[in-house]
């Protein structure tokens, strides 16, 4: 090897190093928040059985219930509110301050009120999409997962012997520590690449969400995406109209989630999950007008072109949304490598020192 590839590929290893040691351990801890979430809908309902153990009403009745909770004074803190449906069957309502308030679906009653500060899963999420430092976090996050991403690719040229010899250096060893720790963090890297990518790749599209949604429309000569129309804040709402009428729209869809009208715009935007969408709460939408609960548009999610097609499936697919039980544990399992491989990297790194 002539002096310069084999400068570059010393510089590479060290990089590979401080990179794992440094914004590595920021990676798997968000990676391992990530493996818990994948279980948290589950988790929270086997927590409050109180909760789901509730009849589901018509919409009619939920509707007066959603006015009945509107006006409490926990109500007007909201900014979104997610429908009942089979698994939860209560109003969830979000506040601005990450507060969710629980309500029941038939009188609007407050049931639970979850308080971010002290809940583990919220504080989880928090954590794992936003570094609990609002949006300067998820850019950060962005730039942490396509760090990890390098590294993978970095650490498979680092590795490669080349294709005849690839499986023989595969082989874990356990003695002596320092090859031990060597061969399982090859093995582990190489093998679990494929998953590594789709985990930290899906990953870092959400944190940049937006550029990577018009990017595809872009590259797919798609439309920009509609925008609902603004209107007027209504002084009353007839929320069972609204229910009905959104209901109307797709008799077929499930009504997912409620983003409640600003001073800026009147306009009621109802998330709505039409069958074949892989989203848990669906990518189409119903816009309202809240004085007559007239239908203003809206977008059908399984109309969209190949670009939005796709920029739609990742989420999904990184949280486990689809695949079924199978696919929850694979990806559960992909969130904890990221720890495994910053330790026994670190573990090597040690070994070698200790040797030298």
């Amino acid at each position: 090897m002539s002096p310069t590839p084999r400068r570059f590929r010393a510089a590479l290893k060290t990089l590979h190093l401080w990179l794992g040691l440094t914004l590595g351990l920021l990676l798997a801890l968000v990676t391992l928040s990530g493996s818990v979430l994948l279980f948290e809908d589950p988790l929270f309902e086997a927590a409050h059985p109180e909760l789901t153990s509730r009849q589901l009403p018509d919409l009619a009745t939920q509707g007066r219930a959603l006015d009945s909770l509107l006006q409490s004074t926990e109500g007007k803190q909201l900014r979104t509110v997610a429908a009942p449906d089979a698994e939860l069957p209560v109003w969830d309502g979000q506040a601005r301050n990450g507060d969710h308030y629980y309500f029941d679906p038939t009188s609007g009653e407050l049931l639970f009120h979850r308080v971010q500060a002290r809940d583990i899963l919220l504080l989880l999420k928090e954590w794992h999409t936003k570094l609990l430092t609002g949006e300067i976090g998820e850019t950060v996050l962005g730039i942490v997962s396509i760090t990890g991403l390098f590294m993978l690719f970095s650490g498979v040229w680092l590795y490669w012997p080349g294709r005849q010899r690839a499986l023989r250096h595969l082989k874990p060893h356990t003695q002596p520590p320092i090859l031990r720790w060597a061969s399982f963090h090859r093995f582990v890297g190489v093998v679990a690449l494929p998953l590594l990518i789709v985990s930290l790749g899906t990953g870092a599209t959400m944190a940049y969400r937006g550029a990577v949604r018009d990017g595809l429309a872009a590259a797919f000569h798609e439309p920009a995406r509609p925008k609902p129309p603004k209107r007027p804040a209504a002084s009353h709402i007839d929320w069972p109209a609204i229910l009905v009428a959104a209901q109307a729209v797709a008799p077929d869809a499930a009504l997912t989630r409620l983003t409640l009208p600003t001073k800026d715009n009147g306009t009621l935007v109802m998330r709505i999950r039409r069958q074949g969408e892989w989203n848990p709460i669906g990518r189409s939408t119903v816009w309202l007008d809240p004085a007559t609960a007239q239908v203003l548009g809206g977008e059908d999610a399984t109309q969209l072109g190949p670009g939005g097609r796709l920029a739609n499936t990742l989420f999904p697919i990184h949280s486990a949304a689809v695949g079924g039980m199978l696919w929850r544990v694979v990806a559960c399992v992909g969130g904890l490598l990221p720890m495994f491989l910053l330790v026994t990297g670190f573990l090597f790194w040690r070994a070698r020192k200790r040797r030298r």
